[in-house]
């Protein structure tokens, strides 16, 4: 009897956690609705008569090589600008790749960068990117046919149309629309400019990396265009040993600030998307690859890599040819537009709420001065006008994602009766008047 006593007081005790019902602003339906497949798929189309995009390719030809590709970028990003007022920063980020494994000698590369102010936040910024440079079977072949429709074309058309969609309104964070260049050199452009916001002070509050976003028939034979994968880092590459320690006796590695980014995207697509899940992948990047998003976790950023979920190899990397009945390369017509499309429409969705929420709540602890049945949560509280308080999350230790949401005002502490902070995970979430709910934080145990 007492045993069904406690599975009682348990099952009553969750059930005080209430879930506010969920809303889907109208603005961000309008959004998604704008971005437009075919958009996209002219956008691949002009990328891959391009030849090649090839980090080592031509600079000076008006029609082949990166130069070409990145002089086109630029243009297509001032003409957004014009539409939507000048509200579009564009600019190149340049700077000189040392020699390397990939890289013969010192070479100029050029990141391509238009920049949406924030109206309240100029140096915090969300992130949105994708990299514009391809490649061929041979790493250092600089001059051969290499598409790249879908890696990464079908990134960098879609960081275009966000660029052209979201650059008509205003948000209160600043957003960053990227196009790298060296990714396939080893990732050079995004470490280039992740150091470059490090040492300038800029607070990356998240980045959505866009790698390989346009296929939906697999190596494997499956053919699926209902999921994208989000990959996350657990711990972060950027720690100190004692952070390390409090992460593992807290129990925290599986809630590292990527990781509630991923959380986010789901959360944004389960409330948006009918038929279109967010597969999260607890796993930095694939074996034996990385992405852009990686050097932004090394900087200590929020970042992840949105990927399709079933990867063709012949398809990548590969020399266009057709050997055997079976046609290999990078080519747009193994492109799936609409699905590339509903990837692009999941990005605008998020970035709508991330740039429009509130900061973060900083600070967050759990206390922890004795041995007690409540859980108490403790954090500062924001100072924006339009903030309408904070939500509680909880979910069991062994869950992935979270089970409960409470609204509790404007408050700074929060005290849950006879919930153990031995028995779950909590997190806390600024909210302001419109909805809009910042990234999840995770309090740290402190005396």
């Amino acid at each position: 009897m007492r045993i069904y006593k406690c599975l009682i007081l348990l099952v009553s005790t969750l059930s005080l956690f209430s879930q506010p019902a969920v809303k889907r602003n109208p603005d961000v339906v309008k959004i998604i609705a704008e971005i437009s497949a075919d958009s996209i798929r002219r956008n691949i189309e002009k990328l891959v008569s391009f030849h090649t995009r090839h980090s080592l390719s031509d600079t000076l030809s008006q029609t082949r090589g990166i130069g070409a590709a990145r002089r086109w970028l630029k243009s297509e990003l001032e003409r957004y600008s014009k539409q939507s007022g000048g509200r579009l920063k564009v600019e190149y980020d340049e700077f000189i790749a040392p020699s390397g494994p990939r890289v013969p000698k010192p070479t100029k590369m050029v990141n391509v960068i238009a920049t949406l102010p924030g109206k309240i936040y100029k140096d915090k910024v969300y992130i949105v990117s994708a990299h514009y440079d391809s490649r061929a079977g041979d790493a250092l072949d600089s001059t051969s046919f290499a598409p790249g429709a879908n890696d990464d074309g079908s990134g960098t058309a879609g960081v275009l149309e966000l660029a052209r969609v979201l650059s008509k309104y205003e948000f209160d964070f600043t957003i960053m629309f990227v196009f790298f260049a060296g990714e396939e050199q080893g990732l050079l452009g995004s470490r280039h400019l992740a150091k470059k916001l490090k040492d300038s002070n800029i607070a990356v509050l998240g980045v959505l990396n866009n790698d390989i976003i346009g296929n939906t028939e697999g190596g494997n034979g499956i053919v699926d265009n209902t999921q994208v994968r989000v990959f996350s880092e657990g711990l972060p590459l950027s720690r100190d040993e004692n952070l390390l320690r409090l992460i593992s006796s807290a129990g925290l590695e599986n809630d590292s600030p990527s990781r509630q980014l991923a959380r986010y995207l789901k959360d944004v697509a389960e409330r948006y998307f009918d038929n279109f899940k967010v597969n999260l992948i607890f796993r930095r990047d694939r074996f034996l690859r990385g992405g852009d998003h990686t050097p932004f976790n090394e900087q200590g950023f929020p970042a992840v890599r949105l990927s399709e979920m079933n990867e063709n190899y012949s398809r990548q990397h590969q020399n266009v040819r057709t050997e055997n009945g079976v046609k290999y390369g990078d080519l747009p017509e193994f492109v799936d537009f609409e699905y590339c499309a509903n990837v692009v429409r999941l990005n605008a969705a998020t970035l709508y709420h991330l740039a429009n929420a509130p900061m973060p709540p900083q600070n967050p602890v759990i206390k922890v001065s004795e041995l007690e049945y409540d859980t108490t949560l403790k954090w500062d509280l924001n100072n924006e006008d339009d903030l309408a308080g904070y939500n509680i999350l909880i979910r069991e230790t062994t869950s992935p994602f979270w089970q409960k949401k409470i609204f509790v005002g404007k408050v700074a502490e929060f005290t849950l009766k006879n919930v153990s902070k031995d028995n779950f995970i909590f997190g806390i979430q600024s909210v302001d008047v419109e909805g809009n709910e910042s990234l999840v934080v995770v309090p740290l145990p402190a005396r």
